[in-house]
This record gives structure tokens, sequence and C-alpha cells, in this order.
């Protein structure tokens, strides 16, 4: 099986992608989507969301990047796609899954989910454009509105020669709301040729179990269950290979945090590790408890140095076994 760890706007960026991929697990990262209007982006804006660009297009732990691109202008998006796969992403993904209004608004993410002629468009333009040896990938939600038209998405998407296909298993109107509705995959992918990969409301291992189960998809893409369960991706692979593997503790999530990339930044300013830090508890608090009482302790911190004290009284490093596993 593969995990891809999700693109989420404004929180998996280059800093969230190296520390998720060295606690280890996952087999692709996608990055925020790059915006693109009508014209082709100067180099220095793909390196900017990807980094990786600089190290072959892999993160620190070897992990492949793909760039994702939202856009509503077919040539533009080719044009741009091409540049991407040039500077090293490890091929190129296309964004109609993104439910943000300010997004929708300008013809962008989700709200091509109307109309998937066009989105045909924009997936053959890519395609076409980009040399065969490199995937070219889609994102979708079941519908805008309602799944009326889920069939005629994923048939839009498959006859333009997508390699993959990423099911985020929700409509638009649903956001983020539980339940995922995984069971409707399988009727809409039924002899497709096309890698198919499950998102959505994955937390645990159970879920990506359960997923497994009534999606029909191997493959899985892990968006805000790996930021509340860091080690998820690794404790699923685990599973699936029957492998021991005891997993994290919150003070080996710490250690991990205050040796993460996100600390040790010296490009950023003295507030980001720390409001970093404050965003990312958030989500911890799902799975560790200790997260609220940290975040109280830190609440009013900014200084870099300041944050990293006290995570230091916490943190402790991962004891390693015989087979690598912590």
């Amino acid at each position: 099986m593969k995990l891809v760890l999700a693109p989420m706007e404004g929180v998996v960026d280059f800093k969230m992608r190296q520390l998720l991929t060295n606690v280890g697990g996952f087999d692709l990262c996608v990055t925020e989507f790059v915006r693109v209007v009508d014209a082709c982006l100067p180099d220095k804006v793909f390196y900017r969301y990807c980094p990786e660009l600089s190290n072959n297009g892999l993160t620190s732990a070897g992990t492949p990047v793909r760039i994702q691109l939202l856009g509503q202008v077919a040539g533009a998006l080719a044009e741009n796609a091409v540049k991407a796969i040039s500077l090293g992403s490890h091929g190129i993904d296309l964004n109609f899954g993104c439910p943000a209004k300010t997004v929708n608004k300008s013809k962008g993410g989700a709200v091509l989910l109307k109309d998937p002629e066009h989105m045909y468009e924009i997936i053959k333009a890519v395609r076409d454009a980009v040399d065969s040896k490199h995937q070219v990938s889609a994102k979708i939600r079941l519908g805008f509105d309602d799944d009326s038209n889920s069939q005629e998405i994923v048939d839009a998407v498959v006859s333009a020669g997508a390699s993959s296909i990423a099911i985020h298993a929700r409509t638009k109107r649903d956001g983020y709301n539980p339940p995922a509705y995984w069971e409707k995959i399988p009727p809409l992918i039924k002899d497709k040729d096309i890698a198919v990969v499950a998102n959505g409301e994955i937390w645990q291992v159970a879920d990506a179990m359960l997923c497994q189960k009534r999606s029909g998809c191997t493959d899985l893409m892990l968006g805000r269950g790996a930021l509340s369960h860091p080690d998820l991706a690794k404790k699923i692979k685990a599973n699936i290979n029957n492998e021991h593997y005891v997993g994290l503790e919150w003070e080996h999530i710490l250690y991990h945090l205050i040796n993460s990339a996100i600390h040790h930044d010296p490009a950023k300013d003295e507030k980001y590790f720390a409001s970093r830090t404050k965003q990312w508890l958030g989500y911890l608090k799902r799975q560790y408890p200790q997260a609220i009482t940290l975040f109280d302790e830190i609440r009013r911190l900014k200084a870099k140095e300041d944050v990293a004290e006290v995570l230091s009284k916490y943190a402790k490093a991962p004891q390693f076994d015989a087979n690598h596993n912590a």
C-alpha cells in the first residue's frame, strides 16, 4: 500500500512535511497548492512552496514530494506543470477539492466539480504537456453541493488520462464534517483503469482498515489524522505488514518537535516556532490530552527559545529496538 501526506493549506508546509516524514511511514507528500492564474510562474515561486526541489524533490527523510497546482486556465496550468517537473517535482497534482470560498470565487478548487468538462480540459492539457514517465494526479471531492455528478467527475478524470485520483469522500458542502462516505467510492471506480487513493476521516489504524474495506482502495491519504497522530502512517504500515511497532509517546512527539526544521530555521522570525507549535497542539489534543495543558503553559509565550525551553522539560528521545522501531 501507499500512504500519501495530504496537501493541507496553511498547515502542511515544508517544515511539517519534514517533521512527519522524519517520523516515517509516508510514501509521497503533496504540497500546498500553487495558485496559477494565466501565466508561467517564476522558479522562485516553486522553490518557496517546495524547498525540497533543492534536494531532488525529496524531504530530508527521502520521501518524494509532488507539487500541486490550482487554477482554471488549462494552458497556463500545463505550462506551469512542465516547469515544476523540470525543477524536480515528482509528478503533478491538480486541485479540484479545496472548499475555501476565496478560492472557489476565483473559479479554482472544488467549484470546478460543477463542470466536469472543464476539469477534463485541464487534466488533459496537463497530461499531454507532461512527459508520460511523470505522474499526473487529481484530488477531488464527491461533488460540490451534492454528489449527483460524482460519476461524471470521476469519468472526466479517467478519460483525460490522469495517472491516479485521490477521492476525498465528502462534498464541498460537507466540508470536513464527519462522516466520510468511503462506501460511495467503489461504484465510481468500478472497471476504471486508474490508481485510486481514498481520503477523509482516517484518525486511527482502525479507521484506515475500515476505509480500505469500504472504499476498496489499498492506497490512502492522511491529513488531519497525521497531524493529531504523527506516527499514524508508521502504525498503519506496521499493522499491514504485521510488524512490531511500539509507537511514539507524548514526550517523543515533543522531542521530534524541538529537534525539527520548524525550530531550527534562522530564516523565520522569532514568533514562527511559537505560532506553529500552538497551531499543532490544536490537532495533537485529539490524540494526546497533554496537549491541552501544554498549550495553556505556552499560550502567552512568543519567543522561539522560550517555547522550546518549556517543551524541553517534557521531551524525551525515543528509544529504538533491534528492528529500529521506536
